[in-house]
């Protein structure tokens, strides 16, 4: 028998009981913020670069608010962790017309933080139009339209767009040149390939395995924070290796098949019923581990139906970046790849921070393991309220 006062905890276990409470908070207060941290969450900008003779034309869309605000965006993934998310609140309101005006003004400030560069010289932007969504809920992100400009000099000479790191992720798109199209992911200031003026970048299926790795990686880690809650949830059944390896390789095996097909337009799910049922993946997985007396039979087999509905959410952030026709398949792998880097991290830190200390002490599962279930199922069914019903 264990030897325990009357009164008294033993301090591992008092240990344990104040880590589960702070998870449970913890957990509590993402679902209390989950509206504005839905709402605030940083989006990637998207640019259709058209290279002609003589101009190179690029066409945006992303989130104005933040570029006017001058939010610095670099590993910022909630505008409301900015200091100046007061202003971007106030720009959210505006009407179009007078939110494409403060962009206009902006405008020189902010063409300073994009390089267009041929031979190393830096080709000139202008503004040509900008296009405001209408306001709408200004709880959530409005994405509006521009263009810009710059003649290029003589000759052939490729050209290279850089996108500072404060302006957040770029995703790069080359128009009117076939499967050959460049396309890149920027992050933290990179400079796309050089882009030739004629045909297209021809990137390797290597180079797109390479750069489609961070995407899904942030796709998990900071911004899929439903993927985190469902991945914690796998983790805290058992923090054992081998059944959480079931778990993770139905959920990975699932996932990928229905990113595949979803992105090869096989099938097609709106977000509106994947969202929702995702958030009730999160809630099973977190009440199954509370009932359950440990890994059931049954439980790889529901994992990887869930699999199957995250993998068609992956597929909607694949289809915004526009994946183009060449390299499919090393896009698509290394999308998955980064988007299992993202998951062992979530589960080494959860390790690393629970599983290791505490994660065979007889008290684990009641002290630890079931209260942090519990929170993750609220939150899961708070978003599942919210995606259905708000």
């Amino acid at each position: 028998m264990r030897n325990i006062s009357k009164g008294r905890l033993p301090v591992r276990v008092a240990l344990g009981s104040m880590l589960s409470s702070g998870l449970l908070g913890l957990a509590m207060l993402i679902a209390a913020l989950s509206s504005p941290l839905a709402a605030h969450e940083v989006q990637p900008s998207v640019a259709d670069v058209t290279i002609g003779g003589d101009e190179i034309t690029l066409d945006f869309e992303a989130t104005l608010e933040p570029f006017i605000a001058g939010v610095d965006l670099e590993g910022l993934s909630d505008t409301n962790d900015s200091d100046v998310a007061d202003e971007v609140d106030r720009l959210r309101a505006l009407e179009p017309a007078a939110l494409e005006e403060a962009f206009r003004e902006a405008f020189d400030r902010f063409a300073d933080q994009i390089d267009v560069t041929v031979d190393g010289a830096r080709v000139p932007l202008s503004l040509q139009s900008v296009s405001a969504a209408p306001v709408g809920n200004v709880e959530l992100p409005r994405l509006s339209d521009f263009v810009v400009t710059g003649p290029l000099p003589e000759g052939d000479a490729p050209v290279v767009v850089q996108w500072d790191a404060s302006l957040g992720a770029l995703v790069l798109r080359q128009m009117g040149a076939g499967q050959d199209g460049y396309t890149g992911y920027l992050t933290n200031g990179a400079a796309s390939d050089p882009i030739p003026r004629t045909g297209g970048a021809a990137q390797s299926g290597f180079e797109a395995f390479v750069d489609f790795i961070p995407v899904g990686f942030e796709h998990i880690v900071p911004l899929g924070l439903d993927h985190i809650l469902f991945v914690l949830g796998l983790f805290f059944l058992s923090t054992q290796l081998r059944p959480l390896l079931w778990q993770v390789t139905a959920f990975t095996a699932a996932h990928t098949v229905t990113l595949a097909l979803a992105v090869l337009g096989v099938v097609s799910v709106p977000g509106s019923i994947v969202e929702p049922l995702i958030a009730a993946s999160i809630v099973y997985v977190g009440v199954e581990n509370v009932l359950s007396r440990g890994m059931t039979p049954w439980r790889p087999l529901i994992v990887l139906l869930f699999g199957l509905l995250h993998g068609l959410g992956f597929a909607g952030v694949l289809t915004e970046y526009g994946l183009g026709s060449s390299n499919l398949v090393g896009k698509l792998i290394g999308f998955n790849v980064g988007v299992e880097l993202g998951q062992l991290f979530v589960i080494a830190v959860a390790f690393a921070l629970v599983g290791y200390w505490f994660g065979r002490k007889n008290w684990y599962r009641r002290v630890i393991a079931n209260p942090a279930s519990i929170a993750i199922a609220l939150v899961g069914a708070w978003w599942f309220v919210e995606r259905t019903l708000l």
